[in-house]
């Protein structure tokens, strides 16, 4: 398959303005067509691919982003390091890599592969449902951070027990917890025991 450029516009249903497609796929995580990103994400939602990534300092910090005031899913929300959808023919990893990059201004200093989930989250404050057979990685960042404004409205590096004190009091959003703990066997093998994931 192709890979669409990460800056290549795509024609939305009516005509008027770009939109993103999305690729649809099966509960194994087959390919089975494509849709417009807000369309794929209206109540019932269609299970499309996506990727979460969650990237750690040198001591075992999770970087967290909070989503930026102006998304129209989630905004304002806390959050693993990076998510998304890739491009249609887009492999996850360089999606993961990719977005990475976009949202943050940073390229991982290592970047694996940490298994896939599959969900069905709604989100009461947009009414948009996340059906989702998410791939997941865990890496390591070590250069500075430079967050783009209309991704991302803050950003902190937490330790285990940080994020348990900052989850309960605020708001993440509706995936975040699901893919952490997926993705938690790959991140006590990345950080190691003492880290406490």
């Amino acid at each position: 398959m192709p890979i669409t450029p990460a800056g290549a516009a795509h024609d939305a249903p009516n005509g008027t303005a770009d939109a993103i497609l999305l690729e649809l796929v099966d509960e194994k995580g087959v390919t089975i067509g494509t849709a417009e990103k807000l369309t794929a994400h209206q109540p019932p939602g269609q299970l499309h691919r996506a990727f979460s990534v969650f990237l750690f300092d040198e001591q075992g910090r999770l970087l967290l982003q909070q989503r930026a005031l102006g998304k129209y899913h989630s905004p304002g929300v806390w959050s693993n390091t990076c998510c998304g959808h890739p491009y249609p023919g887009e492999a996850p990893f360089a999606a993961a890599a990719r977005r990475t990059y976009e949202e943050l201004g940073v390229s991982p200093a290592l970047l694996a592969e940490a298994g896939t989930v599959r969900y069905n989250h709604p989100d009461p404050a947009s009414g948009l449902v996340e059906q989702e057979y998410n791939h997941l990685f865990v890496g390591l960042v070590q250069a500075p951070l430079a967050p783009d404004a209309q991704e991302v409205a803050a950003t902190a590096y937490v330790t285990a027990a940080e994020l348990a004190e900052r989850h309960a009091k605020d708001t993440f959003s509706a995936w975040f917890m699901t893919v952490l703990d997926a993705a938690r066997p790959a991140i006590r093998e990345l950080t190691g025991p003492s880290a406490g994931w």
